[in-house]
């Protein structure tokens, strides 16, 4: 055999070889899973279950900060279980149905009083003057100007024990009135009715999750107080709570979901118009019955809003004597808190 012959079998051999090799390899790797990837959309996320906004009055921080990718960032799904009335969202999240509730900081109050296993961990809105948590409405040729003129009145509230109930209550105390609670009566009707009993005159005075501007650009009727006339900027606070169970088990998610709270209540301070627009949608309502919303910077739980409604509610016996506002809510998983 010539050199030559011999050169063209060794390599016809090299050639063969190295087919193999590709072939075994490829074998090998054939449904094996892709390696460590940077890309996010590979990594699974926590699920973190919370009630489906129902009619929401002012922009959902859920809807706002899942649209806008807040929560997948920090490594969180949002589930939306279904609508829970505010009155059952303690029962909900003690019972593991709901991974987080969030109403009037009076619920979680009322609700740890009576045993409830929770704790407030992230704000969410805040009263400000030109965006308060809630106003009481009346007609322009209502009788009542003053606080005093709301003895013996019918007020029209959407529930009974929340916020609806003790911020008129708050406002005629702190006009000198007391006993508030036997001096008016107290007629409970869903909030989006208030309007026509107004008018019909079945109520004098309602009470509504709206603004002045809100109310002042529809023209029929006018605004007597709000809960900022009363406690300033500190009354209208909504923090979210886990239960402790969740937060023994799972604190890095709920450190998590403070981050991601914090980053919407941030952004939608600074774009209210959008996330109005994003929460119509979402919701699939009409943008104009939602009212812009104001949110805790970083979403940082203020001590002062705890405390004035463990106060108020003691006052009027809606919860037992001795709570304490660190037995409410922790700000130590949020990393915008300043120690």
């Amino acid at each position: 055999m010539s050199l030559k012959d011999k050169l063209r079998g060794k390599l016809i051999i090299i050639v063969a070889v190295l087919v193999v090799l590709l072939l075994v390899n490829a074998g090998c790797s054939k449904g094996q899973p892709t390696t460590a990837t940077n890309d996010s959309s590979t990594k699974k996320l926590d699920t973190v279950r919370v009630a489906t906004p129902s009619a929401p009055t002012s922009p959902s921080i859920y809807y706002v900060g899942d649209e806008l990718g807040f929560f997948a960032e920090q490594g969180i799904k949002i589930e939306y279980a279904g609508v829970v009335p505010s009155t059952q969202l303690v029962a909900s999240v003690v019972a593991g149905k709901l991974d987080v509730g969030g109403a009037h900081i009076n619920r979680t109050i009322a609700g740890i009083s009576a045993g409830a296993k929770i704790k407030a961990v992230s704000a969410n809105t805040e009263t400000s003057q030109d965006i308060p948590h809630m106003v009481g409405v009346i007609t322009k040729s209502s009788s009542i100007k003053s606080a005093q003129d709301m003895v013996g009145k019918k007020i029209g509230i959407p529930l009974i024990g929340g916020c609806n109930e003790y911020t008129p209550y708050a406002y005629m105390k702190k006009n000198g009135i007391d006993d508030p609670k036997s001096k008016v009566q107290v007629i409970v009707m869903p909030e989006p009715q208030l309007d026509q009993a107004l008018r019909q005159g079945d109520i004098d005075l309602a009470m509504m999750h709206k603004t002045t501007d809100f109310i002042k650009e529809r023209g029929e009727f006018q605004v007597i107080f709000s809960d900022y006339d009363i406690w300033g900027t500190i009354g209208g606070a909504t923090p979210a709570y886990f239960s402790e169970k969740f937060i023994q088990e799972k604190p890095d998610v709920v450190k998590r979901f403070v981050t991601a709270v914090a980053k919407t209540n941030n952004w939608a301070n600074a774009n209210p118009e959008k996330a109005l627009e994003i929460t119509a949608k979402r919701a699939n309502v009409d943008p104009k019955t939602i009212k812009p919303g104001h949110y805790a910077k970083d979403a940082v739980i203020l001590e002062d809003t705890v405390t004035v409604w463990i106060n108020l509610l003691t006052d009027f016996n809606e919860i037992k004597g001795g709570i304490k506002p660190e037995q409410i809510y922790t700000n130590q998983f949020n990393p915008n808190e300043k120690k």
